[in-house]
């Protein structure tokens, strides 16, 4: 017997190597998988100018980040919150962030499928504009939204999966269903922060699992595989830091850390550019 609706999600004809080059801009979601891919020493870049909710505030964080930016990432990551935007009613442009200013100073407006979908073909024209080679993921973010009512919160999601469905054809974009694998194959409380909306530290875990073998080749595996003991070193809280026997212990991880980085420099030209403590 089956107690659970596993989504089924197909292997990605792309894969994401050690240490790649990765952008990642959407809601709290994309922060959540970005913390996660820096922790595992990719080269990572998080919202870099703030957490962005609706498709028009990631194309304009977007469209900022490939003018001031030199680097080139080669995979992108785009989580979409909700199809609510804010407008300033002074100059009639969609604020990305509000900064706690009065509300009636904005004026709410839901974006259709179609807006979305235009906002969303930009950032990855701009960022193809970038790196012709870029592969981009788009995801809708699990997260709920309370304050517009729960069903009003269902509508702004089947929105963004319409307008990510439809960005999904095009060429160098692939969707990820993070929102299923929450909605349908975990669908329990348990899944849960306290605040019954935001998905459990056990629930971003799954969803990095079903990640990595949708994206991860052989050598992504491996590297992992060899880092994780290094890590867990790393982030160990000894009882007496001053003592010999840690310090030992932090030489000895520091020292397999180093074989680490020469290993898989040579066989990475990513590794040896970017890994470092």
């Amino acid at each position: 017997m089956e107690f659970t609706t596993k989504v089924n999600i197909t292997k990605s004809t792309w894969t994401i190597h050690p240490c790649e080059r990765m952008l990642f801009v959407g809601s709290c979601f994309a922060n959540n998988m970005g913390k996660r891919f820096h922790d595992e020493k990719f080269n990572t870049d998080i919202n870099p100018y703030g957490v962005m909710y609706n498709p028009a505030s990631i194309l304009h964080t977007v469209e900022k980040f490939c003018e001031e930016a030199e680097n080139k990432p080669s995979k992108a990551f785009l989580t979409l919150g909700t199809n609510h935007v804010y407008i300033l009613n002074e100059t009639g442009e969609i604020a990305d962030n509000c900064m706690k200013k009065p509300q009636e100073l904005f004026t709410e407006k839901v974006l259709s499928t179609d807006e979305c979908y235009n906002y969303l073909r930009k950032t990855v024209m701009r960022l193809m504009s970038k790196n012709r080679d870029i592969k981009i993921i788009v995801t809708v973010s699990p997260i709920r939204y309370r304050k517009y009512g729960y069903h009003e919160s269902q509508l702004s999601k089947a929105t963004l999966l319409l307008a990510a469905d439809r960005l999904s054809k095009e060429e160098h974009v692939d969707y990820f269903p993070a929102y299923e694998i929450v909605n349908d194959e975990l669908r329990d409380y348990r899944f849960y922060k306290e605040d019954m909306l935001h998905p459990s530290d056990q629930a971003i875990e799954y969803i990095w699992e079903r990640f990595a073998e949708t994206y991860f080749g052989n050598d992504t595996n491996e590297f992992l595989n060899e880092w994780k003991p290094i890590k867990e070193a790393m982030n160990h809280k000894p009882f007496n830091p001053e003592g010999d026997e840690y310090k030992r212990f932090i030489a000895e991880a520091k020292k397999k850390y180093d074989s680490l980085v020469k290993k898989w420099g040579r066989r990475t030209e990513a590794v040896s550019k970017y890994l470092s403590l």
